[in-house]
């Protein structure tokens, strides 16, 4: 059971990035996918979610209408698309699957955003 993110990078303010998780061991289409992220000396934060049936999303404040969620429960990935990065954005993301009860968390992918 796991998940490995990937795409994360270091870009300039105002660029793009797309980040993936792709998670194995598990039935993904039953859970609740989510990117959290951690920025330097700051705590966790949940970015975006999205239910296991795709219909329900939701944003933190700091990130709507930049940020995107989409999944592929044919793949069994998860993407964030990331538009109008900022600064504040930097941290490490984590993709995270929850499932009546039962959670899973990918090691981490680090994003960098210089003014």
């Amino acid at each position: 059971d796991q998940l490995t993110e990937s795409g994360g990078d270091s870009v300039q303010s105002g660029e793009s990035l797309r980040l993936s998780c792709v998670a194995s061991g598990f039935a993904f289409n039953l859970y609740a996918m989510g990117w959290f992220r951690r920025g330097p000396e700051k705590e966790r934060e949940l970015v975006a979610a999205i239910s296991a049936d795709g219909k329900m999303t939701y944003y933190a404040d700091s990130v709507k209408g930049r940020f995107t969620l989409a999944r592929d429960d044919a793949k069994n990935l998860l993407f964030l698309q990331m538009n109008s990065l900022k600064p504040e954005d930097t941290g490490v993301y984590y993709c995270n699957a929850l499932f009546l009860g039962m959670e899973f968390w990918g090691q981490g992918t680090q994003v960098t955003v210089s003014s």
